[in-house]
């Protein structure tokens, strides 16, 4: 430590700066970490609830599509009549300086099913619907599973550096200023006894040489 630090008072005003700094760094960050894991459990208990209406609409739709099939055939050459889809749209939202995605899937402007009704039964159309439906489940479910992932890294970050804030740099500046502040009094004890040396020292000779004017005076009066 002594040979790192200089034991300066200018050196301790400075250390004591760095250490409030290193403070306020913690804090912020501590927060920064609480507020990403409240959002972290909030997202997850949404993917939670969309993942089991996804499993349950999924089960219905190929339900439907089996029954579709057995009524209808085979339905793969309707399939092809299903128009593409571009309308997917991803735009970000910051989160404590974490940058999430906003994933939005466009509603389909056609409001009747691309197929000819000659064609079809209820059951394909039930099979379209909840296949429609699960799409823009499966959207939101990728925007909160992304925004989960992102947001697991960024907590992983904050609490490596709040930990190092905390195990480490406060702990030196600590150690830090009590070093100086120790040496700096040793210094003011020893600075102290030196003087009252001195001043003893002084009253000494302020003596002896009013013992020896005395003499002299004595000498020359005798």
């Amino acid at each position: 430590m002594s040979n790192q630090v200089l034991p300066t008072k200018s050196q301790l005003l400075a250390t004591k700066k760095s250490l409030k700094l290193a403070k306020k760094g913690f804090e912020l960050l501590d927060r920064k970490r609480n507020v990403l894991i409240r959002e972290i459990m909030t997202l997850l208990d949404q993917a939670s609830a969309i993942q089991d209406r996804i499993d349950i609409t999924f089960s219905e739709a190929y339900a439907a599509l089996e029954l579709a099939n057995i009524t209808l055939g085979n339905c793969s050459e309707l399939a092809c009549t299903v128009p593409f889809d571009d309308g997917l749209n991803v735009a970000y939202r910051s989160v404590m300086g974490v940058e999430l995605p906003m994933v939005h899937l466009e509603e389909n402007q056609i409001d009747f099913v691309p197929y000819g009704l000659h064609a079809s039964n209820l059951p394909l159309d039930d099979a379209f619907i909840k296949f429609t439906a699960v799409k823009r489940m499966s959207a939101e479910l990728s925007e909160i599973e992304n925004s989960v992932f992102r947001l697991s890294d960024a907590i992983k970050k904050t609490t490596r550096r709040a930990n190092a804030l905390k195990n480490i740099i406060i702990p030196r500046f600590n150690a830090e200023i009590k070093f100086i502040t120790e040496a700096l009094e040793e210094k003011e004890r020893e600075e102290f006894s030196r003087m009252k040396i001195i001043k003893k020292k002084k009253l000494k000779d302020a003596e002896e040489q009013e013992e020896a004017a005395t003499a002299a005076k004595a000498a020359a009066n005798a």
